[in-house]
């Protein structure tokens, strides 16, 4: 499936037209189905694999529609051709309910839906923490590195697009920042390893996108191929981990591992610090230019992103130290029998660790110039970039403490973190428990109900509606008639 996988993610990058890369996005979509679907007799896994299927089954069929709108308008799907002849099509209109829509604003808009539902950005996220079902090496591959940022390809891919329509930049923007802020306050409150890991996953896919909304595009593949070095390696450690704990994932169950484990926890140390955005560490230099940029473009939009990115930056921090304190740090809670059998990765598994995280440490310093440099024509033809739009100059005579407030809100999470799980502890026991402080937590933990009114609103609305009218009236009722 993994080989499969990677046919299909190739078809989807290389294409060079819309057709050619909707079979790359289905098959990469299928694929990811059949993964999380691993282990098939496990009931959760089941579950996990139709909500990941049924989400991107929505997005896709919105963003069919938008390769259609474009068709039916230009004539072609080829990428050349479109972009060509975007600036023709720039004011046409059509009429939608007594409503004058300009043609490039819906079809950007449905494009950006796809992107949302493959990249799990808010509203559409709800698939990629229940996909942690799936192997350890599955998450690491598609739903960190490869898969999950599909739709940050899309977006940037089609760029000479976006550029044309200033209201889906600012609703990529929006998006985006809300993401990175919701994905990185639900990820402080999870016990369960993985989720930690894949709702961080969705707080940096929440990043890439604003940064596209910003039209800073090469900056947004930029921290993704970053991303894809740190994430793999948390993945992949976590995997280390589990398996050393018996499959044990939850991590109050954890504790102690940095005696049993030293090279697994050095790695793990060395992803977490690159995701917290650690000076000069790989995700520092993608992370803090992209809130550099969204606070130099001097627009409502931008500022929003930089402070909901940089509050986002502080929770980042404080759930990857968590992350740690209870993993490696803490006292042991585990059972004396599975402490006994740990033991630590072999060396045909610590050799792409240490590859990543070698990556993790150099490739973001080494690849900075040619991905974003000023005068770089690394990018050539590939992405378009309104002049009026780019703030990569702007962002380097920006005031200091605003390109230091990141790294200093950063540093503020790790150390709060550190003081109030190894001295404090007490201290977040009753503020857990304090009436406010539950209400507030359970708000979290059950991440932000998204769950619960799709499941009691939404789901059950559309089961009532497929049984009442579309088995008994339908089904029942014409069809034995005729």
């Amino acid at each position: 499936y993994l080989s499969l996988f990677t046919f299909f993610m190739i078809i989807l990058v290389t294409g060079d037209n819309f057709v050619q890369m909707f079979v790359g996005w289905e098959g990469v979509g299928f694929c990811s189905f059949l993964l999380i679907n691993f282990w098939f007799t496990r009931l959760q896994a089941n579950k996990a694999a139709i909500k990941a299927m049924l989400v991107n089954r929505i997005s896709d069929l919105i963003f069919l529609l938008g390769i259609l709108t474009i068709f039916y308008n230009i004539r072609t799907v080829e990428y050349f051709s479109t972009f060509a002849a975007i600036s023709i099509v720039k004011d046409f209109n059509f009429i939608f309910f007594n409503y004058s829509l300009s043609i490039i604003d819906v079809a950007c808009i449905l494009i950006f839906i796809g992107a949302m539902g493959k990249s799990a950005q808010i509203f559409l996220h709800l698939w990629l923490p229940d996909a942690m079902e799936g192997p350890t090496p599955v998450s690491a591959l598609i739903h960190a590195a490869t898969m999950v940022t599909a739709g940050v390809y899309l977006t940037a891919r089609c760029s000479p697009i976006f550029e044309y329509s200033i209201f889906s930049l600012k609703v990529v923007t929006i998006i985006g920042a809300s993401t990175a802020f919701f994905a990185s306050t639900v990820g402080l409150v999870q016990n369960d390893f993985k989720k930690i890991v894949a709702y961080s996953t969705c707080s940096q896919l929440g990043y890439m996108f604003f940064a596209c909304g910003l039209s800073n595009y090469p900056l947004a593949i930029f921290h993704l191929s970053n991303h894809a070095y740190f994430k793999a390696l948390l993945f992949l450690c976590s995997g280390a981990v589990i398996h050393a704990m018996g499959d044990e994932q939850d991590i109050r169950k954890m504790g102690g591992l940095r005696r049993i484990l030293p090279f697994t926890y050095i790695m793990f140390l060395i992803g977490s610090l690159s995701l917290m955005g650690f000076p000069f560490l790989t995700g520092f230099y993608s992370k803090d230019l992209i809130l550099e940029v969204s606070f130099a473009s001097f627009s409502e939009t931008g500022h929003f992103a930089y402070w909901l990115g940089t509050i986002g930056a502080f929770f980042t921090a404080f759930y990857s130290t968590r992350l740690l304190f209870f993993a490696f740090l803490s006292e042991t809670n585990a059972y004396k029998n599975i402490i006994k059998h740990a033991h630590d990765v072999p060396l045909e598994m610590g050799i792409p660790l240490g590859l990543l995280a070698f990556g993790s440490i150099f490739i973001g310093y080494l690849s900075k110039d040619m991905f974003v440099g000023l005068g770089s024509n690394f990018w050539n033809n590939s992405i378009y970039i309104d002049p009026i739009n780019n703030q990569m100059i702007d962002a380097e005579f920006l005031p200091t403490i605003f390109k230091l407030l990141p790294v200093i809100l950063s540093f503020c999470g790790l150390f709060s973190a550190f003081y109030l799980y190894f001295f404090k502890f007490k201290f977040l026991y009753n503020l857990k428990t304090s009436n406010y402080g539950l209400y507030f937590y359970n708000f979290l933990n059950r991440k932000w109900y998204f769950d619960k009114i799709y499941y009691e609103f939404i789901n059950q609305y559309i089961l009532k509606i497929g049984y009442n009218v579309t088995y008994k009236m339908v089904d029942k009722g014409l069809i034995e008639m005729c």
